[in-house]
């Protein structure tokens, strides 16, 4: 066995001639543990959390979105799309109409951006599963429907339980606005079918109608905003990508569900980095504990150090002796601290112990979590990494100045 190593581990369990010493070893475990385990819990919430948006996201959002480097809108029939029609890893392809438009419902009026969907969308999306009130329908017996957001549909004030439509007003396009401004606008009338709920940047914004019907009413000749794709399950999602992106060109962008909103992915990123730094930051000065404990346990183990030396240990062994205990108190309190991390992740995942305020009126009633190996990995890296700095201090200099001149 490794004797420096050996004489640490005794020197770790066994009672020192003071007390307060043993008290100052306990807390630095303590401390490397409770930081530890905040570490684990606070990344896995932040990874719940992403994980949570991020499948409300994929049930809203394409596998791939296909969008023009210049413009708003394009003909579809100008390029060949042909390619992708019969890619065997596309299984749904999807040509969508967006434009913004003035809602009026009741004495209500509210601006919002119309997406024309053609009758596949329910299946390479799972837009029937966000439904939180009424049915997702576009078309019924010659009579257009529309699905708006709950956003939309609170700040218009619909009601599905009411038989009212929902005027839509639009600039009619090439025209210029005269003596009668009402020749400058197209409206169109359309029935509330459903409510959709995904999260606020979506609510408040989309309302969904029939492709048909956004065509006429906008009078798009044609053009389409973006082509949307369903990918095969089995299908490379990364290879396939840059496939679509060599068929379509450099007049296009094509973009994954991460990509389709980047800003806000990154954002929950940079928040859970944050969070991580601000947590390791405490947790390096809690285990400024271990260089106390080991100072004082430099001078408490003077006279075993002196025996040591006379029976032919090296100075660079003791060293080690103390930088080994140093560090068992780390890995000690990382290895406890991430068993009492991953429990607690568990518990909550298992009873939902902390639930989230507001009685309901969230999608969850508890705090999403999900904890990921590799944050587990990460943790335990940086408190062995600070545990050898904090210690490498006191058995540097303290012991070369009191006890190894």
């Amino acid at each position: 066995m490794n004797l420096p190593f050996f004489i640490a581990k005794r020197y770790l369990i066994s009672k020192k001639k003071q007390n307060i010493i043993n008290i100052i070893s306990a807390i630095s475990v303590a401390g490397i543990i409770v930081g530890t385990m905040a570490l684990i819990i606070v990344l896995s919430v932040f990874n719940g959390f992403n994980g949570l948006i991020a499948t409300f996201y994929s049930n809203f959002d394409p596998d791939l979105k296909i969008t023009p480097v210049k413009g708003k809108m394009f003909n579809p029939a100008e390029y060949n799309f042909e390619p992708l029609k019969h890619h065997p890893g596309i299984i749904h392809y999807s040509e969508i109409l967006e434009e913004v438009a003035l809602l009026k419902y009741g004495n209500q009026i509210y601006p919002a951006t119309v997406k024309g969907v053609p009758a596949n969308y329910v299946k390479y999306t799972n837009i029937d599963t966000l439904i939180v009130n009424g049915s997702y329908m576009l078309k019924r017996d010659g009579i257009n429907y529309a699905v708006l957001g709950q956003g939309v549909a609170y700040n218009l004030g619909v009601r599905l339980s009411l038989t009212d439509h929902i005027m839509i007003y639009v600039p009619r396009k090439g025209k210029q606005v005269s003596l009668n401004p009402a020749r400058a606008i197209r409206h169109n009338y359309i029935f509330p079918a459903g409510i959709f709920a995904v999260l606020e940047d979506i609510d408040a914004k989309y309302i969904i109608v029939s492709y048909d019907y956004a065509a006429e009413l906008f009078d798009s000749n044609g053009l389409v905003s973006s082509i949307e794709l369903g990918i095969s399950p089995i299908a490379n999602a990364g290879k396939l990508q840059k496939e679509v992106q060599k068929i379509v060109g450099k007049n296009f962008i094509v973009e994954n569900k991460y990509q389709q909103h980047k800003l806000i992915y990154k954002t929950m990123e940079s928040e859970k980095w944050a969070a991580y730094l601000i947590l390791v930051f405490i947790l390096i000065i809690a285990s400024f504990n271990i260089l106390g404990s080991l100072s004082m346990v430099i001078i408490d183990k003077k006279e075993d150090i002196l025996i040591l030396r006379s029976m032919g240990a090296t100075t660079q062994i003791i060293r080690r002796i103390f930088l080994f205990e140093g560090w068992l108190i780390s890995v000690a309190g990382a290895f406890i601290g991430s068993i009492l991390g991953v429990l607690m992740c568990w518990a909550q995942i298992k009873f939902e112990i902390i639930t989230l305020p507001g009685n309901g009126s969230f999608v969850i009633s508890a705090y999403p979590v999900d904890v990921a190996f590799t944050d587990i990995l990460l943790v335990f890296t940086v408190v062995l990494l600070i545990g050898f700095v904090v210690s490498w201090y006191p058995v540097k200099f303290i012991s070369r100045k009191y006890l190894l001149a």
